[in-house]
């Protein structure tokens, strides 16, 4: 149970960290310092994952980072698994 619980909130913090990277350095207080946290914990899985999956190429000169998209489906899994 309390795994799913972990699962769920890395879920949902990977879904605000994508959202709100871009708007980092507009960030205060308390939700500054929660930003930071989740950003050291998944730079260093995304930081791997990047070296691992390439960016997918969806138009000319755009392209998707499929890291973030790896690690969710990997969080989807994990969370569908029974513990």
């Amino acid at each position: 149970m309390i795994v799913h619980i972990l699962l769920s909130i890395l879920i949902v913090a990977l879904f605000l960290y994508s959202k709100l990277a871009p708007h980092k350095a507009r960030l205060t207080g308390k939700y500054r310092s929660v930003f930071l946290f989740f950003e050291k914990v998944f730079d260093m899985v995304l930081h791997w994952l990047r070296k691992v999956v390439n960016p997918a190429q969806v138009g000319n000169g755009i392209a998707v980072d499929m890291s973030q998209v790896v690690l969710l489906i990997l969080l989807l899994v994990f969370l569908m698994v029974r513990f």
